[in-house]
């Protein structure tokens, strides 16, 4: 697909020797081609008599200021006979391209302006001993002590207890789970919508997400090898929209966040609500510690502080109490306590509940509760 160009004329008000104008038009599908008429700064101090502003009528001179619409007249005039037209936008630039350049903010619109678009461009090689040639890195004996990579005790974290770790970090470890992710060929023939189970929200073997999220592994990569198999499989058929759901869902995002300095906040931010939250700092610290007395929320948040990820739904899940459902905390709160499964495997203090009881341990009868040795109200956690 062609891509679809802008064109801001500031200095170059002309088509002659106009190098960033003919690249903009070369292979390009449409064109649009626009001066911000009047308030363009550098343009206009260099006649020492005008000055101009949003707020104020611009004190040019009349005779710079009929200088200036002529050249705007002449190139307008030039384009004509090109089958095109000059824009003539009037305001500060800084104003007027956020509003050229709108982010898509649904996910519906996201996948349509991704459907009009072609493939990205295929992953770069990986970096080999005969890319680098010659290239040579200068290293000291206390290379080490200096620069190397620190431990978690040198930067003051507590390990006693830490458990082994669930999710191995590097890229050596992407590059190994893409390809056992992959090897479930009939999973990527048969995609449709993930189908959840219990062991859907424990960390899988095949688990990707912040592999992608620190950049170990190449979003690129993920993309085309998934639909180097899917046509595979499928006899060269093309890959659905929703085969590609999650890495989507990662770009629509970033591309929602896209000149928006004020997306992780409320206050500032023209795409978010502005909501009334409570400030309830002893139920927003039970909420981070797991201390809630739900064991659907509690669970959650240890499997977060003990392994450092949850699935997305746990995340909605402990969002949603956190916010709306329950607690009407704000959601900036939670994400601060974000940087720092299964209830039975998180909560063991419930591992003596029968399963009908377990999300909700206070409904079962008092002796139930006795003989599991956790009496909700009276066992210490």
């Amino acid at each position: 697909m062609a891509p679809n160009t802008i064109h801001w004329f500031r200095k170059g008000l002309r088509l002659h020797d106009n190098p960033a104008l003919r690249e903009a038009v070369q292979g390009a599908g449409t064109v649009l081609l626009q001066c911000l008429e009047d308030l363009d700064s550098s343009l206009r101090n260099s006649t020492p008599a005008c000055s101009s502003s949003e707020a104020s009528r611009p004190t040019c001179s009349p005779a710079s200021s009929r200088f200036l619409l002529q050249c705007l007249e002449d190139l307008d005039s030039s384009l004509r006979k090109l089958n095109s037209r000059l824009f003539v936008i009037r305001g500060q630039p800084a104003n007027v391209f956020p509003r050229l350049f709108k982010p898509p903010l649904t996910y519906k619109r996201f996948q349509t302006l991704i459907s009009r678009l072609d493939p990205p461009e295929p992953p770069e090689e990986r970096l080999s001993g005969g890319a680098m040639g010659r290239c040579v890195t200068p290293l000291a004996d206390d290379h080490s002590e200096k620069y190397g990579v620190p431990s978690l005790e040198e930067l003051g974290f507590d390990t006693e207890g830490l458990p082994t770790a669930v999710w191995p970090g590097g890229e050596t470890e992407a590059l190994t789970r893409i390809e056992r992710h992959l090897e479930r060929k009939a999973w990527v023939a048969n995609f449709e919508r993930p189908r959840m189970n219990a062991n859907s929200l424990l960390a899988s073997p095949t688990g990707l997400s912040p592999y992608l999220r620190f950049g170990c592994l190449s979003c690129r990569l993920f993309y085309f090898k998934l639909t180097d198999l899917y046509r595979k499989v499928k006899k060269n058929s093309t890959p659905p929209l929703s085969l590609y759901g999650q890495l989507l869902w990662r770009e629509f995002f970033y591309t929602a966040a896209t000149n928006n300095p004020r997306f992780d906040k409320m206050e500032g931010n023209p795409i978010c609500v502005r909501i009334p939250w409570d400030r309830n700092p002893k139920a927003l610290a039970k909420w981070a510690e797991a201390k809630t007395g739900f064991p659907w929320i509690d669970a959650i948040m240890t499997q977060l502080r003990t392994e450092g990820w949850i699935h997305h739904l746990a995340r909605h899940a402990v969002a949603c109490f956190l916010t709306r459902g329950d607690l009407w905390v704000s959601w900036e709160e939670g994400m601060k306590v974000g940087k720092v499964g299964p209830s039975r495997r998180y909560l063991p203090v419930l591992r003596g509940f029968p399963a009908k009881y377990i999300y909700d341990p206070w409904s079962a009868p008092e002796a139930v509760q006795a003989t599991a040795k956790c009496v909700i109200g009276l066992t210490n956690r």
